[in-house]
């Protein structure tokens, strides 16, 4: 297996921060905090960061607007991926995606299993690729 080239150049990525939340605020987003944190820790950039309610076509909305910013180069999205009626993420973003990265979902499962256990099941996380 090939190893990471530490001689290679660190570009920072423009990242856009989408909490999708019936009941967070920015005073009571803790999950978009802990990104927001995580990613400027990493050395990349918080190009953006909103919060949209359970609703698809605001969702939908905001990702699109994001996709069509040259200001910004990746999306991450917290909440909304549960098993409850109001949790409609995935259902959200999937018809934007023009590829799916099956991995995530699998990897994502085994590193939050260490955390929650057997509770990371109620989660539907997906990655993909869009435009």
């Amino acid at each position: 297996m090939a190893s990471i080239d530490e001689t290679a150049i660190f570009h920072p990525v423009r990242i856009a921060i989408l909490t999708i939340s019936d009941t967070r605020t920015s005073e009571t987003d803790t999950s978009g905090d802990l990104l927001s944190h995580r990613i400027q820790s990493a050395g990349h950039v918080i190009a953006a960061r909103d919060i949209v309610r359970d609703d698809i076509p605001r969702i939908r909305e905001k990702i699109n607007y994001w996709l069509s910013s040259n200001d910004v180069d990746a999306i991450i999205t917290t909440g909304g991926t549960g098993l409850t009626g109001r949790d409609i993420t995935p259902e959200a973003i999937s018809p934007l995606l023009d590829k799916v990265i099956d991995g995530f979902s699998t990897l994502f499962h085994q590193v939050s299993y260490r955390t929650v256990g057997l509770s990371t099941l109620q989660s539907r996380a997906m990655a993909g690729l869009a435009k």
